[in-house]
């Protein structure tokens, strides 16, 4: 029998609308002095904070200028009924903070190190922290497993803001002269760009993308894998032919929401973050009946 949770999940995939349920829990994560920062937090049902089990937070996409934790609700919905404690991540953007991308690097940082601070709290395993995102999310959350520049002063520098692994939809990899939003961060492109910061410890990534996208290009997606694997890490790379910028999310259409989410399940399985098999198709026939 579908848990209330399972229902609204089912609602939402099965076409019937695209119903966003909203998060178990709210709490912030980060204080300054303009501003405070939420993570919305959506737990497996029954969860304890006695567990240990994986989490995932996601940041949203909007060119660092807006956007909305919202975006990746039906992922988290998802993920969550899969065993995960999920969540998405208010970040300081331009629209609302007068930022640069600098500022949503360093919150992103700051969300990953303030879970696996409270790991214990939430019920999360610490040595099982992905994280995730789309577009300019993506880059803040490729950004916290690859560049080691922005870390927010005044935090527990011991604890590593660093993820366990790493799922990006068409992310903004490049912010090199020829890269998306150079004119921005021109003064330390080099420090910020993820595709200029891979090392040896970045940790392993599944990378979804359109053929298609006119911001992010294929070519730049490969190159990224490739310079991954020459440094021995993984990096699985789905392209998605014919499909534009943004084409993974739930509000654009079911079907390509429903094979990333397919795949993202298989590659956090593949880690030990998720056990036994993708539930999404089964949910999706499930409703149409």
């Amino acid at each position: 029998m579908l848990s209330v949770k399972g229902i609204a999940m089912l609602i939402g995939l099965s076409g019937l609308t695209l119903l966003a349920q909203e998060p178990d829990e709210t709490i912030v994560y980060k204080k300054l002095e303009d501003v405070e920062l939420s993570l919305h937090l959506f737990y497996p049902e029954n969860h304890q904070t006695s567990d240990k089990r994986s989490g995932i937070v996601f940041f949203f996409g909007g060119g660092w200028n807006g956007g909305s934790p919202s975006q990746f609700y039906p992922h988290c919905q998802y993920l969550s009924s899969r065993g995960m404690v999920a969540m998405s991540a208010e970040y300081r953007v331009k629209s609302r903070n007068q930022t640069t991308p600098r500022e949503c690097v360093m919150d992103g940082k700051s969300a990953v190190r303030w879970i696996r601070l409270n790991a214990k709290k939430l019920g999360i395993d610490p040595a099982k922290i992905a994280a995730g995102g789309g577009s300019a999310g993506g880059h803040v959350a490729a950004a916290t497993g690859t560049v080691e520049a922005f870390e927010q002063a005044g935090e527990e520098g011991s604890v590593a803001s660093c993820p366990d692994a790493l799922v990006l939809f068409n992310p903004v990899f490049d912010n090199g002269p020829k890269g998306y939003g150079h004119s921005r961060v021109k003064d330390y492109w080099k420090e910020i760009s993820p595709l200029h910061n891979i090392t040896s410890s970045v940790p392993p990534t599944v990378v979804f993308l359109g053929t298609k996208d006119q911001l992010i290009p294929v070519e730049t997606a490969k190159r990224y894998q490739r310079l991954m694997e020459e440094k021995k890490r993984r990096c699985d790379l789905h392209l998605y032919q014919g499909q534009a910028h943004g084409f993974f999310n739930l509000s654009k259409g079911r079907d390509f929401y429903v094979q990333t989410v397919f795949e993202m399940d298989r590659f956090l399985c593949s880690l030990g973050f998720l056990t036994g098999e993708p539930t999404i198709r089964s949910l999706i026939q499930n409703g149409e009946k």
